[in-house]
């Protein structure tokens, strides 16, 4: 349906398509204006003059200078234009002119400007035009979640306003296919989302607030599929496009999976451009949306400059220069991640904010509480449904947080008992609260906050210290991915011996053979039965530095373990360094600790060893396994996906859902998680120089091809290579439950992943020859990761088979090893005394006053040593909110969009996948049955669920999303 627009009045002309084409997206002033309309080929000038006394609209024909010149009159154009003026519209009510009165009125226009015989050609076109029925489905912002920060503030949605004002939102169709006249892509006319305001009740569905809009549009019989649609949204609010589907002629129907904000268009640079679920390698590419093609790639990479706005849809890189915050306090200066060679890191979001005053290599990080510039799709949009039973887990977590971060740097409480520890879990915590805490604080006020159980603690309460839990956790815990099978005996560092002495641990068969069941040490080695959990390069580098610090003391720590014959894994020693002094030659100091004492106090040193080996673990785990791993360096790679492959890039609809939400996820964490003063820097051993501990193992460690689950498993020595068995490897450990799960789901995602390639590229050369693909490898390699663009481990993009490889390890990495890192951090570690973050104190020597403090009171010496009742709080909180599945979680096999592909070869692979899944999902639980696989549950009665495919909403320690979110 056409629209002229006047002021604020409205006509509407015939819906005729081509035979009266209004140029698209064109508004009317208040003041009389020309308009040019086409009949045909043919221009048609018309006048469109508000008549303010009745604030209708007068039509009027003007000749070819775009003047009227009053002197010619006829009838015929008295009557057009007494017509024009009768049928226009108030701007309170707008309504349709009768059919038959806008053909006279064409045939007036037409004859007057002497087209000749318009008539019968429009009526000729009439009737070679075919209607399509268009369906639009959106979530109105007035349906949009509202955080409780802002409920009872002057909440005002203009949607009725606007429409009541002619400001519509608007769209128009393009065609696959070019018009052989002009070259350009054939294009329908505009057309206007009508009742917007006025909306049936049956249009409306009230459990998930998605709004049905119903249009018909007449096109050229010739016009061809639609492949692309332009929309505008007049309206001052923004809204969620969920999806548009026109239905052809021929009964087919075309999909168009949106979900994506749209604001006003004045926000936008350029129009936006929604592509069918149809997709084409750039070469095949219809002649119709080359130019679209090509342009919303150039829209969605920017030039690199300004700063970002809300709306923004743009996607650019920057280093890690906004983690410390000088403007705050000059302690929170923190050196610049990536971009050189001390330093490098993986890149982030570009937000184009200023650099800092005081330190101008940093950028500044603006209001408190402001958001970080990230594209508008990739924040999370909630709807409010029906019956919704849980809340958003980030505003759960940011109203207990507040409190909880105002205490840090407040007045911390300590635990007088082990007992006290199980109190958050019994009766809550009360957290005080000043104005300053956030910006809805009531002075002084207090809030109550409870947890539920964590799982390792639900069965029994003193479980989790058994050394075979302790054991089973390095397997089947939250960082599963750090013990390695011990190789050579004795244990090597690989750090420079004349800054930290001696390379050979201090651990000797003496300290471990009383646990090898009558094995010796290197026999032990030949069989297999030996592990580490090696932190000590990680860490000693970076002891003295956190050891200057009044709050945190750390050693750098090795622990031994052992596989009894009934296949248990047991620890066996224990292994605590510091560096060499400086200014001696003094060696480092080593300390070897091992369990089974009989002496009290020694009793308690085991358990301040292994406090101090989880407190290591603890900052690998979120620093390395986690943020680093999972998130940080995914962020280039989600970039140079909407930077270099477009929407209708095959490889691009493979990847894009495996992309949700990491980014809002990511922008929160360099909010208030890695920052300078965040929470890992208040709760964790490493404090202010966690983040170097990131960037250092990145430096030394990280390699594209070693996220491969295979490849991990073969470095670490956990599997050898057997062509026999089904993975073509053999765990060393049978009962590694990550490992055996993990290998499952690898395989599925790579059979996915190959039928999918297999159905888009004819040869290994059409991989090669796709620019957007190799444009996109290459962006990733030598801009996102630039800082290692030149290390070993990058594979080349050259067929088939090396894509499909590629694309495993990204969706591995953003699915199931994420799952296995992030989901079980509230049941093991939110139980802080099972995983404390930090640790305070070094193990004291025997005849040292700490000694006989630990003699006359172990239990308070040990809680002196590890998180403070304040730490274990907001660690709780915090480990809750990233464990919990939000309502809109898309899990591994499942696609919330069920129009995503037009495909159905690759339907039917998918199909395959999904089953493939849910038979894992079977044989986990099978697992988890047979109690001979000791470590799936251990002492704690904990099954190990966290490659578990599915869950149910909210914190269920399973379930493995299709991207790393929350």
């Amino acid at each position: 349906m056409e629209r002229i627009v006047s002021g604020m009045s409205t006509r509407q002309l015939p819906s005729t398509g081509m035979a009266l084409k209004l140029n698209p997206f064109t508004r009317a002033a208040a003041a009389a204006e020309v308009r040019q309309f086409h009949f045909g080929r043919e221009p048609v000038h018309v006048r469109i003059i508000p008549e303010r006394r009745v604030g209708r609209a007068v039509v009027v024909a003007c000749d070819s200078s775009h003047t009227h010149k009053g002197g010619r009159s006829s009838s015929r154009r008295s009557r057009s234009l007494n017509q024009a003026t009768s049928a226009s519209v108030s701007a309170s009510r707008p309504q349709t002119v009768p059919a038959q009165m806008d053909v006279e009125l064409i045939n007036t226009l037409c004859e007057d400007h002497g087209i000749g015989n318009a008539l019968l050609d429009f009526q000729k076109r009439e009737s070679h035009l075919q209607e399509l029925k268009i369906s639009i489905e959106l979530c109105k912002k007035e349906y949009f979640v509202v955080p409780k920060a802002m409920v009872g503030s002057d909440l005002k949605f203009y949607d009725q306003e606007d429409e009541a004002l002619g400001k519509k939102v608007c769209f128009q169709l393009v065609s696959i296919e070019d018009d052989p006249e002009t070259g350009r892509p054939k294009q329908s006319s505009v057309v206007a989302i009508e009742r917007w305001a006025e909306v049936d009740p049956e249009d409306h569905c009230p459990s998930t607030n998605v709004t049905k809009f119903e249009v018909n549009l007449k096109v050229e019989s010739d016009f061809g599929t639609p492949g692309a649609l332009i929309l505008k949204n007049f309206h001052r609010d923004e809204f969620l496009l969920k999806a548009v589907s026109i239905k052809l002629p021929d009964k087919s129907t075309v999909h168009f999976p949106c979900d994506s904000c749209v604001y006003n268009t004045d926000q936008y640079a350029a129009d936006r451009v929604f592509f069918s679920n149809k997709v084409y390698l750039p070469q095949q590419t219809p002649a119709g949306l080359k130019l679209l093609r090509e342009q919303e790639l150039i829209n969605m990479r920017g030039d690199g400059t300004g700063l970002r706005k809300e709306a923004d849809r743009i996607y650019d890189y920057a280093e890690y220069n906004d983690l410390g915050d000088v403007e705050q306090h000059e302690s929170f200066k923190r050196p610049v991640l990536g971009g050189n060679d001390t330093f490098p890191y993986p890149r982030r979001m570009r937000t184009g904010r200023p650099l800092s005053e005081i330190d101008p290599v940093s950028e500044h990080r603006g209001e408190m509480y402001a958001k970080f510039y990230i594209p508008r799709d990739e924040r999370v949009t909630l709807v409010q449904t029906e019956g919704l039973e849980q809340e958003d887990a980030i505003e759960v977590a940011s109203r207990k947080m507040m409190p909880a971060l105002f205490a840090l740097y407040s007045t911390q409480v300590e635990y007088q008992s082990l007992d006290q520890a199980f109190d958050l879990f019994r009766t809550g915590v009360i957290l005080s609260t000043d104005s300053g805490c956030a910006p809805d604080c009531e002075a002084k006020a207090e809030t109550v906050v409870t947890f539920r159980r964590p799982k390792v603690i639900a069965a029994h309460d003193y479980a989790w210290m058994h050394d075979e839990e302790f054991a089973r956790q390095v397997l089947a815990g939250i960082n599963p991915v750090a013990i390695e099978r011990v190789r050579e005996f004795p244990l090597r560092s690989a750090l420079d011996t004349t800054t930290y002495g001696n390379s050979l641990s201090a651990i000797t068969g003496k300290h471990i053979e009383p646990f090898l069941e009558g094995f010796d040490v290197q026999t032990a080695v030949a069989e297999q039965k030996l592990f580490v959990l090696d932190y000590h390069d990680v860490f000693l580098p970076f002891v003295n530095k956190i050891n200057e610090s009044p709050t945190s003391k750390a050693y750098a720590t090795r622990t031994l373990f052992y596989t009894r014959n009934d296949g248990t894994l047991i620890p066996v020693a224990i292994e605590l360094s510091l560096p060499p002094c400086e200014g001696n030659n003094q060696s480092a100091m080593k300390l070897v600790v091992t369990p089974r004492s009989t002496d009290t106090a020694k009793k308690w040193t085991w358990e301040l060893a292994k406090a101090h080996v989880l407190a290591n673990d603890a900052g690998y785990h979120q620093l390395v396994s986690h943020w680093l791993r999972s998130h940080a360096v995914m962020e280039p790679v989600i970039i140079a996906t909407h930077r270099q492959l477009s929407p209708l890039h095959p490889i691009h609809q493979a990847l894009v859902h495996h992309f949700k939400d990491t980014l809002d996820i990511n922008a929160a964490a360099r909010k208030a998680l890695v920052n300078a003063g965040g929470i890992i820097e208040k709760c964790f051993t490493p404090h202010e120089i966690s983040m170097q501990i990131s960037s250092t193992w990145y430096k030394y460690m990280w390699r594209f091809d070693e996220q491969a689950l295979p490849v991990d498993l073969l470095k670490r020595g956990m599997a050898i290579p057997d062509s026999s068995k089904k993975h073509g490897m053999k765990l060393v450990i049978e009962d590694y439950p990550f490992a055996a799960d993990g290998l499952e789901l690898w395989a599925a995602i790579r059979t996915w992943l190959s039928d999918y390639v297999e159905v888009i590229y004819s040869d290994d050369d059409s991989v090669k020859q796709d620019e957007e693909l190799q444009r996109w490898w290459t962006e990733i390699r030598t801009v996102g990761h630039g800082d290692k663009k030149d290390a070993e481990g990058w594979p080349e993009l050259d067929s088939k088979e090396s894509l499909a490889h590629i694309l495993n390890i990204i969706v591995w990495t953003a699915s199931c090893h994420h799952a296995a890192v992030n989901f079980g951090q509230y049941e093991y570690a939110g139980f802080m005394p099972n995983h404390p973050t930090t640790t305070r104190r070094l193990i004291p020597t025997e005849g040292t006053p700490e000694f006989l403090e630990l003699q006359k009171d172990p239990e308070a010496f040990y809680l002196s040593t590890v998180s403070n009742e304040t730490q274990a709080t907001v660690i709780a909180i915090t480990t809750e909110a990233l464990s919990t599945h939000a309502n809109h979680e898309e899990y591994l096999g499942q696609r919330a969009t069920p129009n995503w592909t037009s495909d159905d070869k690759i339907l039917g692979a998918f199909n395959r996948f999904q089953k493939k899944i849910d038979e894992i999902e079977r044989l986990v639980v099978q697992r988890n049955q047979d109690k001979s696989l000791r470590h799936r549950r251990g002492p704690a009665q904990v099954p190990y669920e966290l490659l578990h495919p599915s869950s149910e909403p909210g914190l269920t320690g399973k379930g493995v999303p299709n991207s790393a979110s929350i």
